[in-house]
């Protein structure tokens, strides 16, 4: 899975979680709409939201943080 962590310049630094490894995507690379947080997906080149898998990493991690009892 690939998140972007930041964007730092021309690039977005994204987690490959998979890989365990950080990489550094040049931002013309990535959709425009993409930000912090977001997964993407390769293809033909093009790194592109995936909107779904976004959305369900960041409503576990809100379940997650109200376990926590974080705010």
């Amino acid at each position: 899975m690939l998140i972007i962590d930041r964007f730092e310049g021309n690039y977005a630094v994204v987690e490959d979680s998979k890989a365990d490894a950080v990489l550094k995507i040049e931002k013309a690379l990535i959709q425009e709409t993409a930000k912090e947080g977001d997964v993407l997906f390769c293809e033909n080149g093009a790194y592109i939201v995936d909107t779904e898998a976004t959305e369900r990493r960041r409503s576990e991690i809100l379940e997650l943080m109200k376990k926590l009892d974080l705010r």
